[in-house]
């Protein structure tokens, strides 16, 4: 190892042994450059290995270097080999895991490196050839080396540098030490070794200044000094993060996937989506037209997890729910493909007009499920008809004496032709059609000015001040008649406990509904009471002093307050949920009031007279309103915008408008009822019956 560190005299030995052998040398230009690399590179002794072997050095009297093949002496070469391996040992041992060798081959001239029968490797091994000179350039090469540190992957400087080697496949020229390009005393000895120390240098300037830009933008971010929020931080989109040249896996859920948990993943698809992916493999067809899968999307467009309790249906929406038959082979997708075309009617205002005659005076009221259809009218009576044949089938009270009316067929201008029907009928009763007559023991003696009914019991109220309680199992008999109003009963409503009637003397009645007895009386309005709604413990009133009022029952105090623009109000609605009041009259507007805050969230425009009626069909979502300017409206409750308008369907005001999934009922002061079918021979429309 001391040999291997001689003082500066043994190393310009070495240089003389040196010159001498570049006998196979051409240009005398080169053999000074490679004279001069050497005697710098010696005038460092920690950066000469060994020394080369078999050679000497001779000056001829120009002082011209000139280099002579002299043999080597056999002894001296095995010593020098011997040395040579222990210090290869030793540094070996200090390097361990830290540090590699590499040879860097430097100031040789193009035409030296291009020589035939060499190839440099870019960690600085020679590959030996079939040429005479193949020992002397290994020796040559061997001369000069650095140990470099290995470069850490985590540093921007070492990735950048270790991404352009690796993109070097054949590397022609040898590697250039950073450390000597930046050298001022190391002059480039060609123009193949300028080139490759200008790319060096101008890699390893791109490498500091982004270096430098990522080292600002950091400062910049501790120096806001605001951590916690997310001011200076750069964004990027996920997109820039995604490795675009990463292989795509794809493999098909249906082979790795039970064909249950399959069905649940594709049942959060929409029904379009779900169509087209029965249309991928068998497989996939059988799992997405499953019975299962299209229940969970008929449920979730159509609301089939609302409760199954028959007489809450019946009093949160009016009519039939449009759900099915609950069977257990109930075909799903064919129930939302009727659906689906029986809403494309809606939204194009398709429907056929089905007249109902037999009232000799105005109908007042109305309501239906899909079995049947009760009317209340002036002429005292109610009557019950048939929602499939559209007959009469019974009629209770006692009609007052007067003439059938003559009915005129409703006249289209041209301006409101698109508002007609694309079909008009009316039903011809046969003379031997049965219509039963009932005359209970307890009838009203005025006109019947609204009725409300359920599975269990039919309330309702007239012009005679008292409300009558039917048991509709019964076959509709009169059970109780409730009195306390001192003016004609304009409005009745019930849950399971209560029944609720509002009058023209301006008061609330609150009655037990399984005895009768009055509860509570509720007072605050100023004019006549038109309508009430009640949901739970809550009660909205409507009234001609043009305020609707949000009532608590159980402490009777009115709670809030909803007053119209202009005049008094005839009509209201209370949503199912409790959040949504909505209220009409001789302004001609519908107000839509949030009942909690008590704000007005918008006006539903478009009548022409004063709104006599509203409905709210939540389940479906839309708002249906009838006015005295003989139209029937349906609007969407979310937007307000107008869904459809049936202009001169009959030929006076539009007194009572009810609405469910397939139908409007709306009647009118000419005496009929008009059915608004938009499920007319649709086909498939039976299987939405419940």
């Amino acid at each position: 190892m001391g040999d291997d560190f001689a003082p500066r005299g043994r190393n310009l030995s070495v240089l003389r042994r040196l010159q001498r052998c570049m006998v196979f040398c051409q240009d005398r230009e080169d053999v000074q450059e490679h004279s001069l690399n050497a005697e710098r590179t010696c005038a460092e002794p920690h950066d000469l290995e060994h020394a080369i072997y078999g050679c000497d050095i001779i000056e001829d009297n120009d002082g011209v270097q000139d280099p002579k093949t002299v043999e080597a002496d056999p002894a001296a070469v095995r010593a020098q080999k011997s040395r040579t391996e222990r210090y290869r040992k030793l540094q070996g041992n200090r390097s361990l895991s830290e540090r590699r060798t590499t040879f860097t081959l430097q100031d040789y001239s193009l035409n030296t490196l291009g020589t035939p029968g060499y190839t440099a490797e870019t960690e600085g091994t020679v590959k030996k050839a079939d040429t005479c000179a193949s020992s002397w350039l290994r020796r040559t090469v061997s001369t000069t080396f650095r140990r470099h540190r290995r470069p850490s992957n985590s540093c921007p400087f070492a990735q950048r540098i270790n991404k352009h080697y690796m993109s070097t496949t054949t590397p022609r020229t040898p590697q250039l030490d950073m450390d000597i390009l930046n050298h001022p005393r190391n002059p480039p000895g060609g123009a193949a070794a300028r080139a490759a120390a200008a790319a060096q240098n101008e890699l390893l300037e791109s490498a500091r200044f982004s270096t430098m830009q990522d080292n600002l933008r950091l400062f910049q971010l501790k120096a806001s000094n605001d951590s916690e929020s997310g001011i200076g931080i750069e964004l990027r989109e996920s997109s820039d993060d995604v490795d675009l040249t990463l292989p795509i896996m794809r493999t098909d859920p249906s082979v790795i996937l039970p064909e249950e948990l399959l069905g649940h993943v594709m049942s959060f698809l929409d029904a379009d989506s779900l169509m087209n992916a029965e249309l991928v493999s068998r497989r996939w067809n059988s799992t997405a037209s499953s019975y299962h899968t299209w229940k969970y999307i008929f449920g979730r467009e159509y609301g089939l997890e609302i409760s199954s309790s028959p007489g809450k249906e019946y009093l949160s929406h009016n009519g039939g729910m449009g759900l099915g038959k609950r069977k257990p082979d109930q075909d799903w997708k064919q129930l939302w493909k009727v659906r689906k075309a029986l809403q494309a009617r809606w939204t194009y205002a398709r429907a056929a007009a089905i007249y109902l005659e037999g009232h000799r005076d105005s109908v007042y009221c109305v309501q239906f499920d899909e079995d049947k259809i009760l009317t209340g009218s002036r002429d005292r009576t109610i009557r019950v008809w048939d929602t499939r044949t559209y007959k009469c089938i019974k009629v209770l009270g006692v009609s007052k004496d007067g003439n059938i009316p003559e009915f005129e067929e409703p006249m289209w201008s041209p301006a409101d032709r698109v508002y007609a029907p694309m079909i008009s009928m009316i039903p011809v009763r046969e003379t031997t059609d049965p219509i039963q007559t009932v005359i209970p023991s307890i009838y009203h003696e005025g006109s019947i000015l609204c009725l409300q009914f359920d599975h269990d019991i039919m309330v309702t109220g007239s012009s005679d001040n008292t409300c009558i309680v039917w048991d509709i199992k019964d076959d509709y008999k009169a059970v109780r008649r409730l009195r306390h109003h001192s003016a004609g009963v304009l409005d009745v409503c019930f849950d399971d406990n209560h029944i609720v009637s509002c009058s023209k003397d301006t008061t609330i009645c609150v009655w037990d509904r399984e005895t009768g007895e009055l509860r509570r009386t509720l007072v605050g309005h100023r004019g006549p009471v038109n309508a009430v709604q009640l949901r739970g413990d809550l009660i909205v009133s409507a009234s001609g002093d043009g305020i609707a009022k949000l009532w608590n029952l159980t402490s009777g105090l009115c709670v809030k307050e909803f007053p119209s623009k202009h005049r008094g109000l005839a009509c209201v609605e209370f949503s199912p949920d409790s959040r949504t009041i909505l209220a009409g009259g001789n302004d001609q507007v519908i107000y839509h009031f949030d009942a909690n805050s008590g704000e007005l969230v918008r006006e539903l425009k478009g009548h022409e007279g004063l709104v006599r009626s509203l409905h709210l069909d939540s389940a479906n979502g839309r708002v249906i309103s009838g006015s005295y300017d003989t139209s029937v409206k349906a609007y969407d409750l979310n937007t307000g915008d107008l869904i459809c308008d049936f202009r001169g369907w009959t030929t006076s005001w539009m007194l009572s408008a009810k609405a469910d999934y397939r139908r409007i009922v709306a009647t009118s002061q000419d005496s009929r009822a008009v059915i608004m079918d938009f499920g007319h021979l649709l086909p498939g429309i039976e299987l939405l019956e419940g």
